[in-house]
């Protein structure tokens, strides 16, 4: 019974890091790094994410509702999020 619930909260943790950290990147993005060529490149987007996931890794081993999912949903979060930050800076909005 508890497993089912454990579950159930470490899926909740993960829903809740995952659209957190694409709307704080995407918002990052647009108004702090507006200015900055280098967030323009077609390969910042992986590599935020790829840092993002390089850093929940090991806090995925340290606390217990964080798993290695919730690690690769972040970096995929960040990653979209970086992404459509760009998208929103070229087109002007």
């Amino acid at each position: 019974m508890f497993a089912g619930i454990w579950n159930l909260v470490t899926l909740a943790v993960t829903a809740v890091v995952g659209i957190g950290l694409f709307g704080f990147a995407r918002e990052y993005v647009r108004h702090r790094l507006r200015f900055v060529d280098a967030v323009r490149h077609p390969l910042a987007p992986w590599m935020a994410g790829a840092a993002v996931l390089m850093i929940g890794t090991p806090v995925a081993a340290l606390l217990p509702f964080v798993t290695g999912f919730t690690a690769l949903v972040a970096g995929a979060a960040v990653g979209l999020g970086t992404a459509s930050g760009v998208k929103a800076i070229r087109s002007g909005d």
